[in-house]
């Protein structure tokens, strides 16, 4: 018995040092090579940082192009998706309410037009991006807001519409922090 305590217990002090030393220090010498040396890509406005490029932000305001919801309260220390199912009806009621308030806010606009992320969550809820379908159909009730021609706020959403890597690797997607930085400049 105790040749195996002493086996457990060298067995577990290896572990804690290449697990949580040398793995930890891997990670932060990675990090040193990346922009910003990990600190996270910020954005900045008239010498103000603003944001988080990679970190959803939260626009609600009519004027601005909405953000994907959030389940951590676009709180990048709490990222976590919902965990709740389809069948979990307290859910299926927090979608009901999202596509809800999404129609008041944007008459002329019918359920089946929506797009899903609008009122889902993403995975780690913090999403920066949206497709340009999810932009797009926020449009007129901008335009109003804004008196801008929607002609214009097409052409600012195709001018931020990112392409997939080599054309074919994931989904074409657009920063809502950069379009709506980009929105406050047309005026």
């Amino acid at each position: 018995m105790k040749k195996h305590i002493l086996i457990a217990l060298r067995l577990s002090l290896g572990c804690i040092l290449v697990f949580v030393v040398i793995y930890s220090l891997l990670v932060t010498l990675i990090a040193q090579a990346a922009p910003q040396q990990g600190r996270g890509e910020t954005v900045t406005h008239n010498g103000r940082v603003i944001g988080y490029r990679v970190e959803g932000q939260n626009f609600t305001a009519a004027k601005y192009f909405n953000s994907r919801p959030s389940a951590a309260g676009y709180n990048a220390a709490a990222s976590s998706g919902s965990n709740k199912g389809t069948g979990n009806a307290a859910y299926l009621q927090l979608l009901q309410d999202r596509i809800d308030s999404f129609l008041v806010h944007n008459p002329g606009i019918s359920k089946e037009q929506l797009p899903a992320e609008l009122i889902t969550a993403s995975g780690s809820g913090l999403d920066p991006d949206l497709s340009p379908a999810a932009a797009r159909v926020q449009v007129k009730r901008i335009a109003a807001s804004r008196k801008i021609d929607e002609q214009k706020l097409y052409a600012l959403i195709n001018l931020h519409t990112q392409t997939p890597l080599l054309g074919i690797l994931g989904p074409a997607r657009i920063n809502v922090l950069a379009l709506n930085l980009a929105l406050d400049s047309l005026q």
